[in-house]
């Protein structure tokens, strides 16, 4: 009888962690290094729970625009697939396309005990929730670090600015345009300039939107474009107005610049001794804070979510929790280096350890940045393209006049601008 009780409770457990046995699911990816860690992996995944995977990775906007043209359809098949939340994730919630995730969480038979929902960045989590509601797990995340140049540091005798009074010092002392040397580049190219402007504009106390609507032409926002149009035409190198990350970062691997403030993904590159000069002169230390304090953006770049029209949600599910569980992240973030969304992997012993010195200064810019991050580092909106293709001039022209022009009369009239795009969406207000 014991035998058969046993035998009945393993059957009951096998069901209750597979749901679907000899199915097959849909599995759209990015073309990311996630997805370069985890396809190896699948087969593994495929024999624990029983279920084919058939995979396809796709360039990050082929796969949005995959996507909205299948779920727009209503015929998609399409189970389980990466999104950008701050990006389309708005969208995709007001369409009804992605699958709420809360009830699954709550279910102690779908979800693994050992799946720990609260070890996520809950800054990551925040731009994945609508109505309280969870609709993505946060996988890949980014935040905006100072890299310096460890040498011209020292030669200085300085140490990496923690506030933008100290920023700002440096840059100017590190200037040198006789030996093409410049203390400072950030993004300056309108629309991707957005991103990394987000973090000095909360720095000043200011954001995007607030209640709903613009908060472009406010005293805070106004008072960071000041700062930041002086600290880049003063101190960046010529044509940053024409700078996106790529030539941001090509700069400094040329040596051509002692500060860049830019997304964390870069370490690698601009420490590989195949492409930077300055591979061995790096330092990375967490963002600075403004006058109102430290709030950089710590932000999900990717997330993995269920399709609402999925038919296969339980083996859906499966692969959901399997692909971001922490076991899986703290590999991801160990083998490849992958910037997870999960906290403990960034204070794992073994993981540190096998970390080489500039990967630990990364390492400690995330868990300084976490706990006060900042979940989004664009308007959290719809229309976010168009929002930022907006917003983008204001930099463009605070840059160009060093931060000497007043931007009010500019400043209004991009907020009726965006204000007409969150009417013309139904967010207004909301």
């Amino acid at each position: 009888m014991k035998k058969i009780l046993l035998a009945a409770l393993l059957v009951a457990m096998a069901v209750a962690m597979v749901g679907a046995q000899g199915t097959t699911i849909r599995v759209l990816l990015s073309n990311h290094p996630y997805t370069e860690f985890l396809k190896p992996l699948i087969p593994e995944f495929e024999r624990t729970y029983g279920v084919k995977v058939n995979l396809e990775t796709y360039d990050e906007n082929q796969l949005s625009a995959k996507l909205m043209t299948e779920f727009a359809t209503r015929m998609s098949t399409v189970d389980v697939f990466m999104t950008r939340p701050l990006q389309e994730g708005k969208l995709m919630y007001l369409n009804g396309w992605y699958e709420n995730l809360s009830p699954y969480l709550k279910d102690s038979k779908k979800t693994p005990r050992d799946f720990d929902f609260g070890d996520f960045a809950q800054s990551a989590v925040g731009v994945s929730t609508y109505a309280k509601n969870v609709y993505a797990f946060p996988l890949v995340t980014e935040w905006q670090v100072l890299y310096y140049r460890t040498d011209l540091f020292a030669a200085a005798g300085l140490k990496p600015p923690t506030t933008f009074a100290e920023l700002e010092a440096a840059a100017k002392k590190l200037t040198d345009p006789s030996k093409d040397q410049y203390g400072i580049v950030s993004r300056g190219q309108g629309n991707p300039a957005v991103t990394q402007f987000s973090s000095y504009l909360y720095g000043y106390g200011g954001d995007f939107l607030k209640g709903g609507k613009a908060a472009v032409e406010s005293p805070e926002f106004l008072a960071a474009l000041k700062y930041y149009g002086g600290l880049l035409k003063n101190y960046g190198p010529p044509g940053v107005t024409g700078m996106s990350w790529a030539q941001g970062l090509s700069l400094f691997q040329a040596g051509k610049v002692a500060m860049w403030t830019d997304a964390s993904t870069f370490l690698g590159q601009i420490t590989d001794p195949a492409k930077s000069t300055v591979a061995d002169k790096v330092g990375v230390a967490a963002f600075p804070a403004g006058p109102k304090g430290n709030k950089p953006y710590f932000v999900t770049a990717w997330a993995m979510s269920i399709a609402k029209q999925s038919r296969q949600k339980a083996a859906a599910y499966n692969f959901l929790t399997w692909a971001t569980s922490k076991a899986m992240l703290t590999k991801a973030l160990g083998q490849a280096s992958v910037a997870v969304a999960r906290n403990s992997p960034w204070s794992n012993p073994g993981i540190l350890a096998a970390f080489d010195a500039t990967q630990k200064q990364l390492a400690e810019t995330a868990s300084k940045t976490i706990p006060l991050a900042t979940g989004y580092d664009r308007p959290l909106m719809t229309a976010v393209g168009a929002a930022r293709d907006a917003i983008g001039p204001l930099i463009v022209t605070a840059i160009e006049t060093g931060g000497t022009a007043n931007q009010a009369a500019q400043a209004k009239k991009v907020a009726e601008s965006l204000n007409e795009l969150l009417d013309a969406a139904g967010e207004l207000g909301k």
